[in-house]
């Protein structure tokens, strides 16, 4: 009894700490369909990896793992199928915070991110790591930049700018409407790959 005890506890702080983070927003079946697609339930990966779910929980709510990336309308906890790849990879979750915020030379920027990443809100990548997070930054600047300077007769610089979005529709899913609610608007894909395909066809290769 005291166990169950344990475990609903936790499944309600990692819950309370989800929702004060991305607001209370409902889930749609079009929403849970997209994300059983995408992502799979933190007990079932932790019984398929050997690890306790509550006990996962709370390194969640340590902030020493990143928060689920949703919770389904049934109040599942989603989470990507890689969630302990990086951990491993540190070394440990008590490794991964020095570990992480090593990949930015500039200390204030990797807490930044670390910051983001422990939130659960990098649902932005289907693999999220520092190589994927910098490098998503990276093409968005580019993405803005070749648009600033973009001129409409020159094809140079609409190739290029095809081959950037190109590029960062590799890294991205397809998102789902909770997360257009949680992030108060329209979604990176939406500005930076659908608006543009839609206003500005790919060049083709020549």
């Amino acid at each position: 009894m005291a166990g169950q005890r344990a475990e609903g506890a936790a499944v309600r702080a990692v819950a309370a700490r989800f929702r004060e983070v991305n607001g209370d927003h409902a889930m749609t079946p079009a929403d849970d369909a997209y994300v059983n697609r995408q992502f799979v339930e933190l007990g079932a990966l932790c019984h398929k990896v050997g690890r306790d779910p509550d006990e996962v929980r709370e390194l969640m709510s340590a902030r020493l793992l990143p928060l689920p990336s949703y919770l389904r309308s049934d109040g599942a906890e989603m989470v990507p199928a890689d969630l302990f790849a990086l951990a491993d990879a540190a070394g440990g979750p008590d490794r991964l915070r020095a570990w992480f915020v090593g990949h930015w030379s500039d200390p204030d920027e990797g807490e930044q991110e670390w910051d983001a990443y422990l939130s659960g809100r990098y649902v932005c990548l289907h693999t999220v790591s520092p190589a994927t997070i910098r490098r998503k930054g990276e093409l968005v600047a580019a993405i803005e930049a070749a648009l600033a300077a973009a001129d409409s007769d020159s094809p140079a610089p609409a190739a290029s700018l095809s081959a950037l979005v190109d590029e960062l529709d590799a890294l991205e899913p397809d998102f789902t409407d909770y997360d257009r609610l949680r992030f108060g608007g329209p979604v990176s894909r939406d500005t930076h790959i659908t608006a543009l395909r839609t206003h500005r066809p790919p060049v083709e290769a020549q």
